[in-house]
């Protein structure tokens, strides 16, 4: 295998430039290896090798367990790494590529169209992740003034509810880090759509909660007691009206 498995993701990345400078002398040098075909094969076999390493990090009972264990920013901070190392990857090789004397003419979609699809699924994870740690939030939140304890109800149903979606998602039958499983994009749409009518009522809640204050510090502390989730699109959206 061209990229050492055996080591975590950032000393892997200490051997891309060793290895594209290799790549480099052989295609500058060689009479037989040095075609188009060849270097598209071995760049494709580091990228999936690539793949393969990250997978060990952030395979799905790796990720779902993070979660279990209401640590789903342990789970992020690896897709994160996972992600670096493969732009690190692609900008090393563009790096050697400006460096060859006859140009490296392959398209990069050609080359990289393995080590896309897996960053894209690392970012869409990523989206579960920062999710999770927003909406984690709603546990410990309790809104004050008169209609504080019917908000305050909704808020501990919406919170119920993402649990719910949540738990409903890690019942897949595959790796969600597997690329090759089309069925993940309907599943994690799925689960969007349920966050984002979550999402919703989270607005509305927020807004009367916001007309329920009868004091800017009140407002203020609201919009404290809110912060992370403030982020979310359809929250700002509603908040721009306030």
């Amino acid at each position: 295998m061209l990229v050492d498995t055996s080591l975590d993701p950032p000393e892997v990345g200490e051997s891309f430039v060793p290895i594209m400078h290799t790549i480099l002398l052989i295609w500058t040098y060689s009479q037989h290896y040095n075609t188009p075909a060849r270097l598209l094969v071995l760049i494709r076999e580091i990228c999936n090798a690539i793949i393969y390493q990250c997978r060990q990090q952030v395979d799905s009972d790796k990720i779902f367990g993070s979660i279990k264990n209401d640590d789903p920013a342990e789970a992020h901070h690896k897709l994160s790494m996972c992600m670096e190392l493969c732009a690190k990857f692609k900008e090393t090789y563009y790096d050697h590529k400006a460096q060859a004397k006859n140009a490296w003419k392959i398209t990069p979609s050609a080359l990289f169209v393995r080590l896309d699809a897996f960053i894209e699924r690392c970012q869409d994870i990523m989206q579960l992740t920062q999710t999770i740690q927003q909406f984690t939030k709603l546990k410990k939140l309790e809104i004050g003034n008169t209609k504080g304890k019917a908000l305050s109800q909704a808020i501990v149903s919406i919170d119920a509810e993402f649990t719910a979606a949540v738990d409903r998602f890690m019942l897949v039958d595959y790796d969600i880090m597997e690329i090759e499983k089309k069925q993940f994009s309907d599943d994690f749409f799925k689960f969007r759509q349920d966050v984002k009518g979550l999402e919703r009522r989270l607005a509305s809640v927020l807004a009367a909660s916001f007309d329920d204050c009868d004091t800017l510090v009140g407002k203020f502390k609201l919009l404290e007691s809110f912060e992370g989730l403030l982020t979310r699109e359809i929250i700002q959206d509603e908040l721009e009206k306030k």
